[in-house]
């Protein structure tokens, strides 16, 4: 019998990679002393609730989506990032990623 030890890669802690920025964001912002973490937690939680009243959610994609309402929703109610300047810059990212070459950078206008 052998003494051999198997070693195994871990399971990634982010699927995506923007769910990781989100996170790092949020913390970032929570260090920088923007909020409160037991404000943020129980808003997160609400945004939970609230979104897995219609499905269950599967803490993936939908986990993360929920943590990125509540930021944004914060940052909105803080006067940081109003839904509109959000809007925006939302749509001109996603034109950016739209228009440009596979493998190029995505770039801001």
């Amino acid at each position: 019998m052998s003494n051999c030890i198997t070693a195994t890669a871990p399971e990634p802690v982010f699927s995506e990679p923007w769910h990781a920025q989100v996170f790092a964001v949020t913390v970032a912002l929570n260090e920088a002393g923007r909020f409160d973490w037991p404000d943020w937690a129980d808003r997160f939680s609400h945004t939970l609730k609230r979104n897995g009243l219609n499905k269950e959610l599967d803490g993936g994609d939908d986990y993360f989506q929920a943590w990125l309402e509540t930021l944004e929703a914060l940052l909105a109610e803080q006067g940081d990032a109003r839904s509109d300047e959000v809007t925006l810059l939302q749509g001109a990212w996603e034109r950016a990623y739209l228009t440009t070459p596979h493998g190029k950078p995505v770039r801001l206008p």
